[in-house]
């Protein structure tokens, strides 16, 4: 997933899954650093369609588990029905700020969910109380300076006009978290801290039009007008020129449960 709002928002689960092939990619790094004996039970926490959940399974044997936690009823049933087959999968609707699960898991992981989460206090803390003692910890969202030129686009376009007014007044749903910050919440929530940094993952995506409708500013067409959306994520495209990169920022974290 990819607002920083106090409920989880529904997504187009559809569109998503077609148009988020950048997720899939980051998935594939986060998991290479989750070492598996193959049996275990792990938590993938903001599992939108399954795309992570997928290529988790494939890594687990039989007697491993994989729960696919999202707080979108939409997404969790494009998940179930991609996955749904497979005994070793479940999906559970819930907000990760309620996150409760039993028995303790034994790893979570996460990507590209973090951020649209105002409460990392709240969040590492369910996440620990979700984890047994020595459950490893590893995700990633989008971090300090996180689509910088999306967000000169956007911060643009909501000065003008009819946008200004509908957005007077509306926070930003992006929560975008730094390394030093977010190693105090972790061990404050009771981690070992492994390691948090930020990388660089700049995305030129296919369709800009659908994946910033869909994606990146879905929180902020939701808000709008019917009558304004289309005109909305024209003007932030036209205003992302002449490189309309999605310049990503992840903020990585390995921790393990005390």
């Amino acid at each position: 997933m990819d607002e920083a709002s106090a409920q989880p928002r529904e997504w187009d689960a559809g569109a998503y899954h077609d148009l988020a092939a950048p997720h899939q990619a980051w998935g594939a790094v986060i998991l290479d650093r989750l070492p598996l004996r193959g049996d275990e039970r792990v938590l993938d926490l903001g599992c939108g369609t399954g795309r992570v959940t997928a290529q988790l399974l494939e890594r687990l044997g039989p007697s491993g588990a994989v729960v696919g936690i999202d707080g979108s009823a939409r997404m969790v049933e494009e998940a179930a029905r991609r996955l749904g087959d497979d005994p070793r999968a479940s999906f559970i609707q819930q907000d990760l700020l309620a996150l409760s699960v039993s028995p303790p898991a034994d790893a979570a992981i996460s990507s590209a969910t973090f951020h649209w989460i105002k409460d990392h206090d709240a969040l590492f803390a369910r996440v620990r109380g979700a984890l047994r003692e020595g459950g490893r910890f590893v995700a990633q969202c989008g971090g300090r300076g996180n689509i910088a030129t999306v967000v000169r686009a956007v911060e643009e376009v909501t000065a003008r006009g009819p946008y200004a007014e509908a957005f007077a007044g509306w926070p930003s749903p992006w929560n975008y978290a730094g390394p030093e910050e977010t190693t105090d919440r972790l061990q404050s929530a009771g981690f070992e801290v492994e390691r948090v940094w930020l990388s660089d993952s700049p995305q030129h995506v296919e369709d800009l039009r659908g994946y910033l409708r869909t994606v990146s500013l879905g929180s902020h067409v939701e808000h709008l007008p019917e009558a304004l959306r289309d005109a909305f994520v024209d003007d932030v495209a036209t205003a992302m020129e002449p490189d309309p990169v999605h310049d990503y920022v992840r903020l990585n974290i390995i921790a393990i449960a005390r």
